[in-house]
């Protein structure tokens, strides 16, 4: 029997010729490959670097910034602002409500005067004050009184033979006028009224003329 001729180029053989064929062929397409895909990772890579410089969301301008420190420039003046508003209205509403006060005050303290006298008056013994002296010791209060308060602001409103005026009288009755010229006119003065200062505590009540000729 004629002996079987193997082919030298057989694969798997273990001649130096296949094993140089698998080293070149394996090992060269090997060698492509790995540079195709350095490539193609080199190239995301870029575009990944591209579209990070591109998106304005991924690190803040300098117009961005300077729009947000202006933001909280303006944030801390209107702070301050307000701060400053409600002390001033704090402020003044303490000032006024002192200023009242004192006021208050200062007008006690005019009315001391009469309110002695008046105390002296009050609780006198009866057996050994008579009524006149009584009287007139009233008399003296109500006048010192009087003074008193009309320096500080009030005023009286006695209206009689006065033309009616219902911005300061109250007419709580009438009564016929002799003449038409007097018609409209206070005949008499229930209660007197009074004004402090220009401002109407109380009207005064009065009866009234009415002609009916």
């Amino acid at each position: 029997m004629r002996p079987r001729n193997r082919n030298k180029t057989d694969a798997g053989d273990g001649s130096p010729e296949s094993e140089n064929t698998f080293a070149r062929g394996d090992h060269g397409a090997g060698d492509e490959d790995d540079g195709e895909r350095d490539d193609q990772l080199d190239d995301g890579q870029l575009d990944v670097d591209e579209q990070a410089d591109g998106d304005p969301g991924a690190m803040p301008t300098t117009a961005q910034i300077a729009l947000e420190r202006q933001l909280a420039e303006h944030q801390d003046k209107y702070l301050r602002l307000a701060a400053e508003y409600d002390n001033f209205r704090k402020r003044t509403a303490r000032e006024r409500g002192e200023q009242t006060s004192r006021a208050q005050a200062e007008l006690v303290r005019l009315l001391l005067d009469p309110l002695d006298d008046l105390s002296r008056f009050a609780h006198v013994d009866p057996a050994t004050v008579d009524a006149a002296t009584v009287v007139q010791g009233v008399d003296m209060v109500e006048r010192k009184l009087l003074k008193t308060l009309g320096a500080a602001g009030l005023e009286i409103i006695d209206p009689i033979n006065q033309t009616f005026d219902p911005k300061v009288h109250e007419a709580v009755a009438t009564e016929p006028a002799l003449s038409p010229e007097d018609d409209h006119v206070v005949a008499r003065v229930f209660q007197a009224g009074y004004l402090f200062n220009g401002q109407l505590l109380r009207p005064a009540r009065v009866v009234v003329k009415q002609w009916n000729g």
